[in-house]
């Protein structure tokens, strides 16, 4: 048995706990991972409250948490990894990452960069996987404005880098307390909250006018932001897709592939991207890990990690 947190019905946090699980196999194309670190997401909270029933498989008593980095244990069939590899990855459908155990898919899963932690590496796949998709998608030049709702989050620090690394200017909008962490991706720090537009109107004034925009906020902030721009059709939402379609713009189709992982990988290994980890919390305390990212104040990433 290993032990691992998550929940046991779904609801608010009094539904969490640690309990013992099996730990298990895995099949043709999966790897057992003996789990290092673990990143923790909005998404996970989600998950926990029931929002996400119709898109993520759950089996009670659930554990929380879709990215991890560790060590291959075993590995099934037709994976390309062996035991002993350092990988990061995404956790195959059904299991999860708050754990000493768990199953990864080998096709969603890549090798540690050299230079990085394991508590670094298990902030890729869902945080800096999603801005190189949006970076990718948006195909960001240095002739770009970027405009980033939102920048003081893991994906947020992680988008402003890698547009700040193409070229492009980058304002990023989040509260005061996230300041230097925007300026130190790269992004000239614009204040959220009321009025936030007109500070972004007068600041591309001075260095350009908004040519794309990267929501991950959604709702008011969203439509007030697409008004910005002179093309919605570069507007893409991690928060609101539905409402970015509706106003022109898009969603994120995520690639959870080895392939975007290796490219994430490598821009680490060549310190193009700095995943910014704001504290750390060991499997006992996860609990308090997954509260102050549901609080929504954490800058930069929040990760589990695992002895």
């Amino acid at each position: 048995m290993a032990r691992a947190y998550g929940f046991v019905e779904y609801g608010g946090p009094e539904t969490q706990q640690l309990f013992d699980t099996p730990v298990p196999s895995p099949g043709p194309g999966q790897l057992l991972v003996a789990v290092r670190a673990a990143g923790v997401n909005p998404a996970d909270w989600k998950v926990r409250s029931g929002r996400r029933t119709g898109s993520v498989t759950v089996h009670f008593p659930a554990v929380l948490g879709r990215e991890v980095a560790g060590v291959v244990e075993a590995a099934g069939p037709d994976t390309g990894f062996r035991p002993g590899d350092a990988v990061f990855g995404a956790t195959a459908e059904g299991y999860g990452g708050y754990a000493e155990y768990t199953l990864v898919d080998a096709r969603a899963a890549a090798l540690v960069p050299e230079s990085a932690p394991f508590e670094v590496a298990a902030t890729l796949p869902v945080a800096a996987g999603t801005a190189f998709d949006i970076v990718e998608h948006l195909e960001i030049v240095d002739a770009d404005t970027v405009l980033v709702l939102g920048a003081g989050g893991g994906v947020g620090s992680a988008t402003t880098q890698l547009a700040h690394a193409a070229g492009a200017a980058v304002l990023g909008v989040t509260s005061a307390g996230k300041r230097e962490l925007v300026e130190s991706c790269g992004g000239m720090w614009i204040e959220s909250g009321d009025g936030f537009d007109a500070r972004v109107a007068a600041t591309a004034e001075r260095c350009g006018a908004v040519t794309a925009v990267v929501d991950l906020v959604g709702g008011d902030v969203l439509e007030r932001a697409v008004a910005l721009t002179r093309a919605p059709e570069r507007v893409v939402s991690v928060a609101d897709p539905a409402r970015a379609e509706e106003l022109g713009g898009s969603g994120i189709t995520r690639r959870r592939t080895r392939e975007v992982f290796e490219h994430v990988a490598a821009l680490v290994e060549r310190g193009v991207l700095t995943p910014r980890v704001e504290r750390t919390f060991p499997l006992t305390e996860a609990g308090a890990a997954l509260e102050l990212v549901e609080s929504g104040h954490a800058g930069g990433k929040i990760v589990v990690t695992v002895p």
